[in-house]
């Protein structure tokens, strides 16, 4: 019996679908070439900083730079300043540093090796700003010219901007020197810190955890003790985050008190949820110094769209008893057993101090998280978000996410439907997933603006000045952050408000913490309650922070209340 013979057709479309796989295959190859570019690229930026390190230290043996290392930014800045500490000391102390934090959890994408000649230009008799001579680390996704803004993608490779930030340059222009950039997640939608092109970023204070993003470069290097100051971006916690999980403090301002130009966006074009960028330090009145600089004229000139409002000293300053609302749960996560204890404790602190604490009812934070942050994120279906990994590497675990990014509002409905009974947070999560009209989303920022109204209405019914809130913790367990979405609740409410925020460490986790950890179940008893439970666990010893909330463009409060914490947990810790 004679074989058959395929037809003409046949083969062509074999012929077809063997040149597409070669093509993919190609294309691959291709991106996997570019990313082992990058790496390389970040090896020998790190073998840079720690030639020139150690070729400081054999020139300059009697230089201690431990001490270096110990003194706080307003205590470094101040002999700078001075003339009692030289500039070059302060960066290669803090180069140093940075290469050993890298090399422990890797953090930094880049070497910013003009940094050295920066330092060059520094002149005993010129102008000096307020910072000086302060080497400063940069968040990935901020601009630095002549190097790539990444967020992850491989698409991004060997794309360096033309010009720096406006954030950056008035940096400059105040005397700081950025000397490295720092990793990030894929797209920045996460509050993890891994990608394909430089991997998984660990907490400097215990590796087998997260140190929290979207600015976790950022968190590990200043939390490790390789940057003393740093600036990264925040939609949705991703300041607080890591400030958070690695034991630092964090200032998210309002939206717009500091230039977003030149800072990109994980979704670009999304007004929902309003994005700041801000700075990451070890203790408060470094986040001062920082704010001090930045509110300056060449911030104002630079982007007109920043308003005018220089750093208000009187009320950082100001010593006057606080009125401070608080709560101790959102009803939606339940707060860690640490996390509790965290607020009630520094709530007892300020009262023995002299502040009034006054209860405050949060209400429908539920629907504040699906239909504000959710669907005011992905107002489009996801769809400017689905753009950003056309022709990329992903990880794994956004496969799902994409996949219910790409599906047609009615199976997005159906699922909503199906899933109701059973899981119903998953039912609100698919459902904000919806694409919106036009008309839909004027609808939705009418309601976000009226809830902002809503919330300043009670909280100065109250007559408050500021607001002492829980900020999730400890650190997460790697990989954790992606399967707990849910849980931004505590941070993303005040970028969904536009409210100045901070972090302040205020307890480390215990054995009770622990033992009580056995019985949280959550509010809801579903999968995410008993994967957060399963996140949380084993973290004795991690620091737990609280958040401290003021009203839009009250950042000089904001920052003299986290202060005050700050203070009272210091002297507290000093007597035990």
């Amino acid at each position: 019996m004679r074989a058959a013979v395929p037809s003409v057709p046949a083969v062509l479309c074999g012929s077809a679908g063997l040149l597409l796989l070669l093509l993919r295959w190609r294309r691959w190859r291709g991106l996997w070439r570019k990313v082992k570019e990058a790496r390389e690229r970040q090896e020998r930026g790190l073998e840079q900083m720690d030639k020139a390190a150690r070729a400081f230290r054999q020139q300059h043996p009697s230089v201690n730079m431990v001490s270096i290392l110990s003194l706080s930014l307003p205590e470094l800045s101040k002999k700078i300043q001075d003339g009692s500490l030289p500039p070059e000391h302060v960066f290669y102390a803090y180069l140093g540093k940075a290469v050993q934090i890298a090399r422990e959890t890797n953090c930094i994408t880049e070497y910013l090796q003009e940094s050295e000649t920066q330092l060059q230009h520094t002149k005993p008799g010129e102008k000096k700003g307020l910072l000086y001579g302060v080497p400063v680390s940069i968040k990935d996704s901020i601009n630095c010219q002549g190097h790539d803004s990444m967020l992850g993608f491989v698409k991004n490779i060997d794309k360096p901007v033309a010009e720096d930030s406006v954030l950056v340059q008035v940096l400059k222009r105040q005397g700081a020197i950025p000397f490295v950039k720092t990793n990030v997640p894929q797209s920045l939608i996460s509050y993890d810190c891994s990608n394909l092109i430089f991997g998984q970023t660990c907490n400097p204070l215990l590796f087998t955890r997260t140190p929290g993003g979207s600015s976790g470069g950022e968190g590990a290097l200043i939390g490790g003790g390789g940057s003393i100051l740093g600036f990264g971006t925040d939609v949705g916690g991703s300041l607080r985050f890591p400030a958070a999980f690695c034991g630092i403090c964090a200032l998210k301002p309002t939206g717009n008190r500091l230039s977003k130009k030149g800072v990109i966006s994980g979704i670009s074009g999304q007004k929902s949820v309003t994005a700041a960028v801000g700075p990451m330090a070890k203790d408060v009145e470094s986040l001062a110094l920082c704010m001090r600089a930045l509110l300056c004229e060449d911030m104002f000139s630079l982007d007109s769209t920043v308003p005018p409002l220089p750093f208000n000293e009187e009320v950082y300053s100001s010593t006057q008893p606080l009125r401070i609302g608080y709560y101790e749960t959102d009803f939606f996560t339940m707060p860690s057993p640490a996390m509790r204890r965290a607020v009630r404790e520094t709530k007892q602190l300020l009262e023995e101090a002299g502040h009034t604490l006054v209860p405050f009812e949060l209400t429908n934070v539920d629907y504040s998280v699906y239909n504000f942050c959710m669907r005011g994120m992905f107002a489009d279906g996801g769809a400017t978000f689905l753009k950003n990994f056309e022709g990329e590497l992903e990880k794994g675990n956004v496969g799902i996410f994409l996949w219910l990014v790409k599906t047609p509002n009615w199976i997005k409905t159906l699922l909503s439907w199906i899933t109701k009974p059973f899981v119903p947070r998953l039912s609100n999560v698919i459902r904000s997933m919806r694409a919106n009209t036009v008309e839909e989303l004027w609808s939705l920022h009418n309601e976000i603006e009226e809830s902002c109204h809503q919330f300043i209405a009670q909280w100065k019914k109250l007559n408050l000045d500021v607001m002492l809130c829980p900020m999730l913790g400890p650190a997460l367990l790697i990989g954790y952050p992606a399967k707990l979405s849910v849980a931004i609740s505590y941070t993303m409410l005040y970028n969904s408000l536009d409210f100045p925020v901070g972090v302040v460490p205020v307890t480390l986790v215990t054995d009770e913490d622990e033992n009580e950890l056995r019985n949280y179940r959550g509010y809801f008893q579903d999968w995410w309650d008993r994967t957060l439970a399963k996140a949380f666990s084993s973290a004795e010893g991690m620091p737990v922070a609280v958040q401290c909330v003021a009203l839009p463009w009250q950042e000089e409060l904001c920052l003299r209340f986290m202060k005050e914490v700050e203070t009272l947990v210091m002297k507290k810790n000093m007597i035990i």
